[in-house]
């Protein structure tokens, strides 16, 4: 750690080098992901020719390996005997075999297998991940470790992004992007193997067992609502990486043409990233008056706000391209409104030798947020164009069910007490 900086300009937050080097290991990873995340169902649908059905239920099947891989997980990282730094390893190395995979699919059971070894390697990589940062920072920072960590993601995405958007452009050729992206998990597995440190923090070592910790988990009422809630989220995210893409291809006019161009989609959701690049460390200090819960309020008002703007580009007959900015811009608020204040919740409802455990249970929340996403999504622009239209519409009335969800969380965690979070 010596080429480290000892002190860091003020206006940065002051955390462990650690977080810093995994952070930047996440952008090296996010850089490939960005490659395919947003390609891959246009490449599916439009290339391959299976159909929406099938790609969004291809999508959705990488929950199903995802569910085993976030219990093993969250298991391995709690254990002393393996740990978070071999649990990140192994992930990185299954997802880059995943990449390759999804790089010779031509039938559907390739894609399938694809799609099961991605879901793996998320599955292994998100609690430790996670646990990391929480091992690594204390409460008043804590937030702002996690805006940091999602600023190396959002940061890797766009870059994949712009550069993958550029690539297919100019060649056509979809299938070097999973190439690209496996090339970035190599990468991601030799920072993680050289810089990251098999760090435990005392206590880690619980005398429960994993059987055991995962029941008082499950008997935590306070992590069982946030669950709930936080697969709506999930659910949420899912459709701006699966549905929205192809709806923004094959259902928006676009002056004489129907839908946008790869490019024009390269560039919005350039834009989308940029966003929550700008805004990530900015939001994360401002909802810090706010508690957890409080402030995952405000992010699910917003995804309401960006869920009716889509549906506007859809059904407006003018200055669709500038709905779709307005969209993509609120949806990169949203995200970054979300995602700090539901990890550093985590961290807080957790026992620290049970870390691992507890962000398993909220990694399990995105596999089934994104089995239940792609799958309705792909369901829903299979139907006739008013019902995929007012499907976005349905999504921002949902926000009313997400909204009192999170006031019974609140006053499950906070009750009788007036606490703020730092």
């Amino acid at each position: 750690m010596k080429f480290f900086p000892q002190q860091l300009p003020s206006w940065l937050p002051q955390l462990d080098p650690q977080v810093w080097i995994l952070g930047f290991g996440r952008f090296l990873s996010e850089v490939g992901t960005g490659f395919t995340l947003f390609y891959a169902p246009i490449f599916f649908v439009n290339q391959v020719g299976f159909s929406a059905t099938a790609v969004g239920f291809a999508l959705g099947s990488a929950s199903i390996s995802g569910i085993f891989g976030r219990i093993l997980g969250g298991s391995l990282s709690d254990s002393p005997k393996w740990g978070r730094r071999r649990t990140l390893l192994l992930s990185a190395a299954v997802a880059a075999i995943a990449s390759l995979v999804l790089a010779t699919t031509v039938t559907f059971p390739i894609l399938i297998l694809g799609n099961l070894l991605v879901g793996l390697g998320q599955g292994l990589y998100w609690p430790a991940t996670e646990a990391v940062v929480a091992d690594l920072t204390t409460p008043a920072n804590r937030r702002e470790a996690y805006a940091l960590t999602r600023l190396a993601d959002n940061l890797g995405l766009g870059t994949g992004i712009v550069f993958g958007g550029a690539l297919v452009g100019a060649t056509g050729v979809y299938r070097a992007l999973f190439l690209i992206d496996a090339t970035s998990f190599m990468v991601f597995f030799v920072v993680i193997y050289l810089a990251i440190k098999d760090y435990q923090p005392q206590g880690i070592a619980s005398d429960l067992s994993a059987k055991s910790s995962w029941a008082v988990a499950l008997s935590d009422r306070r992590l069982l609502v946030y669950v709930l809630v936080n697969i709506i989220f999930t659910t949420y995210t899912s459709q701006l990486h699966s549905t929205l893409p192809l709806f923004l291809r094959n259902f928006v006019s676009s002056g004489s043409t129907q839908g946008f161009t790869e490019s024009t989609l390269s560039a919005l959701f350039a834009w989308h990233m940029a966003i929550a690049i700008l805004f990530q460390l900015p939001i994360a200090r401002i909802l810090k008056r706010f508690t957890h819960p409080h402030a995952l309020i405000v992010s699910a008002l917003i995804w309401a706000v960006g869920f009716s703007c889509v549906w506007f580009t859809g059904v407006t007959p003018v200055n669709q391209l500038f709905w779709a900015v307005v969209a993509l811009g609120i949806f990169g608020l949203a995200i970054v409104s979300y995602t700090p204040s539901a990890a550093a919740l985590v961290t807080e409802l957790a026992p620290e030798s049970q870390r691992g455990v507890y962000f398993s249970m909220s990694s399990l929340c995105w596999a089934v947020g994104y089995f239940i996403g792609p799958p309705l999504g792909g369901w829903a622009l299979d139907q006739s164009p008013v019902f995929a239209y007012r499907y976005w519409l349905g999504l921002a009335a949902s926000v009313l069910l997400t909204i009192a969800i999170l006031h019974y969380l609140n006053q499950l965690v906070y009750k009788g007490s007036q606490k703020k979070q730092a």
